[in-house]
């Protein structure tokens, strides 16, 4: 690779590459480096770290979730269909890369890495904030409370279950995602 074409996108996108030759535990940044024919130092000033790669990649789903947004049969969905087809959405971005999302969960599980773990927190409930908005929850007070726990719940059991979903479409998840939610009211 030509030094002059490194972007954030191509880094991660050769990281991604590493990580499905061996794992994302085992891949290491210098080899990165090598591959992208680039120094460490080039890497840093797109990702100070491994963990920010696995944000990048979360931060995709994000994006493609938000984008809902723009589509007009989205829009006019009621709030409970609205936080489906997002976490929905969301999931399905991440689909190619399933097994190494799985590896990366891991990786952040593991006993020790707290500050991964402390990250992963922050990150469920920026993601869920977006969920939320998405699907314009106008709760406030002890309601908001409730329905962000409620829907953090349902978020985090049906990102369980899609990661080992192999049924079409992620119907399994999908029909679980659904009755989770419309509990909620």
């Amino acid at each position: 690779m030509v030094k002059n074409t490194l972007t954030a996108d191509s880094v991660l996108e050769q990281a991604i590459v590493l990580a499905h030759k061996n794992s994302w535990e085992s891949f290491s940044l210098v080899e990165l480096a090598f591959l992208l024919d680039c120094s460490l130092s080039e890497i840093k000033h797109f990702y100070r770290s491994k963990d920010d790669m696995a944000e990048a990649l979360f931060n995709r789903a994000d994006d493609a979730m938000l984008n809902l947004a723009l589509n007009e049969k989205y829009r006019h969905l009621a709030s409970n269909d609205k936080l489906v087809e997002s976490i929905m959405t969301w999931f399905e971005s991440l689909t190619p890369y399933r097994p190494l999302v799985r590896e990366i969960l891991a990786y952040k599980l593991e006993p020790g890495h707290f500050h991964l773990q402390a990250h992963g927190i922050t990150r469920i409930s920026r993601t869920v904030q977006w969920f939320l908005e998405a699907a314009e929850r106008k709760n406030t007070g002890c309601r908001r409370i409730a329905d962000e726990i409620a829907v953090t719940s349902a978020y985090l059991i049906s990102f369980r279950s899609f990661l080992f979903d192999d049924s079409e479409d992620h119907v399994k998840t999908r029909n679980l995602l659904d009755r989770l939610i419309n509990q909620l009211n």
